[in-house]
C-alpha cells in the first residue's frame, strides 16, 4: 500500500472450531465452506493488498483478483473471503497451489489460463469505519452493499442462510467444491484469530487397497499406510494415506508388511506426485503387493485424492482389492 487509508491494522482472520453437527439453538447464519485459500483483502480504489490466513501477501500470486478489486471498489474496505479456481467446471486446490510459484512469468500465465475468483463472506471495515464489534447481521448488510457495486463475476457474494435445513442440504452435498458448512452467530462481532465460528464437514468412508507404506520418522515401525483405488483401466492409483494406527498394532504390523514388499505397489498414479501433503519424504515409501484392504474415514476429495489424512477404521479381509474403485470418491 502506498498510503494507508484503513483504520484496521493487518489482522488474522476469524477462525472456526470443528463440530460433529451444525448448531441449531440460537441465531445462526450458515455458509458453505469453500475449497480454496482464505484471504483478507485490504482494498481501496486503485490499490489492493491480499493476505493469507498466515499473514503472507497473496496479491503477487493472484494479480487478476487484486487488479479487479482495485478497479471495482468505490471506497476503502477490508473484506474476508476465499480465493477459488475452477478447472473443467470443478474447483481445484492444486490450481491454487500452482500459483505459489517464484517465477512472475509463470504466475501471469496461470492468471490468464485459470483465473481465480473471490468468494466474499464478511466485511470488517467499510468507509474508514471498523466493524469488528458490529454484529454479523449488520456486517452482512455492509458486505451486500459493497458487492452490489461490483459488476465482475470474479468477485461474488458467498451464499448464506438462516435455515438450518438448507444448511444440512449443503452439508450433505459437500465434499467437492465445498468443504462443509460454517456456522456463525448473527449477534456476534468479528474476533481476529479466535475460533468463534463452527465448522462441520461431511464424513464418509471408503474401502482402499494398501499399496505401500512409509516408516515412522526415525523409527523402524510403520508410520503410515498408502492408500489406492482402481480406475476403469484397472490401474491402482494412489489416493492418500492414513497414519491413525494404534501404536501397539504398528509393531505387529511392521514385519507383516515387510514380508509383502514387492514393486510396483501402484500401477497408476504413484506417491511422490504433486499433492497437498508432499514433503521431502514423498519418495521414501515401500511398495506392497495389493492384497490388503482397509476402511478409512475421510472428509474431502480434491483431484481424485483425499485432501487430508484419513482415519483408520478397520481391516476388510472380506473385501477383494479389485472391488476398491475410484467411484467411492464421487460426491
Amino acid at each position: 500500500m502506498t498510503a494507508n487509508p484503513f483504520v484496521l491494522p493487518q489482522i488474522a482472520p476469524m477462525e472456526a472450531r470443528s463440530a460433529e453437527e451444525l448448531p441449531g439453538e440460537g441465531d445462526w447464519q450458515y455458509e458453505p465452506k469453500w475449497d480454496g485459500f482464505r484471504c483478507l483483502a485490504y482494498a481501496a480504489p486503485g490499490d489492493v493488498a491480499l493476505y493469507s490466513k498466515a499473514g503472507k501477501r497473496l496479491d503477487r500470486f493472484f494479480p487478476e483478483v487484486a487488479a479487479t478489486l482495485a478497479e471495482q471498489v468505490a471506497r476503502p474496505c477490508v473484506l474476508d473471503g476465499e480465493l477459488i479456481i475452477a478447472v473443467n467446471g470443478r474447483l481445484s486446490f492444486e490450481a491454487l497451489q500452482a500459483r505459489l510459484h517464484p517465477a512472475e512469468s509463470r504466475i501471469q500465465k496461470l492468471s490468464r489460463e485459470t483465473p481465480a475468483r473471490y468468494a466474499l463472506f464478511d466485511c470488517i471495515e467499510a468507509g474508514a469505519k471498523t466493524l469488528l464489534d458490529t454484529p454479523l447481521s449488520a456486517r452482512r448488510e455492509a458486505l451486500e452493499k459493497v458487492v452490489a457495486g461490483f459488476d465482475d463475476p470474479a468477485l461474488f457474494l458467498s451464499d448464506a442462510t438462516c435455515d438450518r435445513a438448507r444448511a444440512e442440504d449443503w452439508l450433505e452435498h459437500s465434499g467437492g467444491d465445498t468443504d462443509g458448512v460454517v456456522a456463525k452467530r448473527r449477534d456476534d462481532g468479528y474476533h481476529p484469530g479466535e475460533r468463534t465460528m463452527v465448522k462441520v464437514k461431511r464424513r464418509r468412508t471408503a474401502d482402499c487397497v494398501v499399496g505401500g507404506f512409509r516408516y515412522a520418522r526415525g523409527k523402524p515401525v510403520v508410520g503410515s499406510l498408502l492408500l489406492g483405488l482402481y480406475d476403469d483401466a484397472g490401474k491402482l492409483n494412489h489416493v492418500g494415506f492414513t497414519s491413525a494406527i494404534d501404536r501397539a498394532e504398528r509393531e505387529a504390523l511392521t514385519p507383516r508388511l515387510e514380508g509383502m514388499v514387492a514393486p510396483p505397489g501402484f500401477t497408476g498414479r504413484a506417491p511422490g506426485g504433486p499433492s497437498r501433503w508432499s514433503t521431502d519424504r514423498s519418495g521414501d515409501w515401500q511398495p506392497l503387493r495389493p492384497e490388503l484392504v482397509v476402511e478409512v474415514l475421510f472428509d474431502h476429495v480434491t483431484g481424485d485424492r483425499f485432501r487430508h489424512g484419513t482415519r483408520f477404521l478397520r481391516w476388510r479381509p472380506d473385501k477383494a482389492p479389485r472391488q476398491c474403485r475410484m467411484e467411492q470418491l464421487r460426491s
